[in-house]
């Protein structure tokens, strides 16, 4: 099988395509032929090194297609199933992986493997930042930066259906349109004002009662500004390099503040809880009250471009390797 390995972090230009011999399941385990493999920005974090995996490393941790082979002691699966994973040691950039049977979700009738692999792991992540970090509740203000991005999108029409006013960022006019046309009451284009600022105007000087926040230092000293009083700052990406240290008794001057920087493998650390969190992923995609674009595709040979356009923020939705 093609995969894509790299020997040494780096930029774009480390990851090479070579062919491997194709895996054999073990107990308990799943060999699937992918279809889609989904991007995402812990994917550069792993290929640069600023998330340290043992080198030499296969890349991705998402993706979908047909169960080929079951190992022994599986039941959860059999071969012709459609299987969807989103975790677990990098590799899913590769026309096959092997993964564990109870660490992989049976997408329903109505999710392909295209929709599975764009979804899953973007789509499990707003599931927990909105119902397990901070469940978000109706008539309350969340403050959503990167709307237009895979996480962003999804973030902001599932805060829409819970009821909740939406203050979306984003970092150019088609990305605002977007975040606009996705339900969000309020769009702040961030590199142009001072969103703290606007943010304070919208609320009547409150500020928020949470902020979901992946771009990372760039908004981090504005997202602070932007909290109410017990407000929580919930961090979960660094697109724009890492937040550096600062003094936690900031967070009792800026009015008792909270602040959270959760993974959702912490989130889904059980098989009963990944399956609650697929679940009620699948069903907010079945009501159609969330949706999720795919913005742009690309070619397993061309997973280097697919991240010069993702950490250029060139990428507008999910984006996909298709083997």
């Amino acid at each position: 099988m093609r995969a894509i390995r790299f020997e040494t972090t780096g930029g774009p230009e480390v990851l090479q395509l070579v062919d491997l011999p194709t895996p054999t399941p073990g107990p308990g385990q799943i060999l699937i032929r992918h279809q889609a493999i989904g991007l995402n920005f812990i994917d550069t974090y792993h290929r640069s090194g600023l998330y340290p995996v043992a080198l030499p490393s296969g890349l991705g941790s998402e993706a979908a297609g047909v169960v080929e082979a079951v190992g022994e002691g599986v039941t959860r699966f059999q071969a012709g199933d459609l299987a969807a994973y989103a975790g677990g040691p990098p590799g899913a950039y590769a026309e096959a992986a092997v993964v564990a049977a109870d660490r992989a979700v049976k997408p329903p009738p109505g999710i392909d493997a295209r929709l599975a692999a764009a979804a899953l792991l973007k789509g499990m992540t707003a599931e927990f930042l909105l119902r397990r970090c901070y469940p978000l509740k109706a008539g309350e203000t969340a403050l959503v930066h990167a709307a237009a991005g895979g996480v962003g999108q999804i973030l902001v029409q599932w805060a829409k259906a819970i009821g909740a006013t939406v203050i979306a960022t984003a970092g150019s006019e088609d990305k605002a349109a977007r975040a606009r046309a996705l339900g969000a009451d309020h769009v702040i284009l961030y590199r142009d004002t001072d969103f703290a600022a606007e943010v304070r105007r919208i609320t009547q000087g409150r500020g928020v009662e949470v902020a979901y926040d992946a771009v990372g230092q760039d908004t981090f000293e504005g997202t602070l500004k932007s909290l109410a009083r017990r407000g929580t700052f919930v961090s979960f990406g660094n697109a724009s390099g890492a937040v550096p240290p600062f003094e936690v008794l900031r967070l009792a001057r800026g009015g008792s503040l909270f602040l959270t920087r959760p993974t959702l493998f912490d989130y889904i650390a059980t098989t009963e809880e990944l399956d609650e969190s697929a679940a009620a992923l699948f069903a907010m995609l079945a009501s159609g009250r969330v949706k999720v674009e795919v913005g742009q595709t690309f070619g397993l040979d061309e997973a280097a471009e697919a991240h010069r356009a993702l950490e250029g923020r060139a990428t507008v939705g999910a984006t996909l390797l298709v083997p």
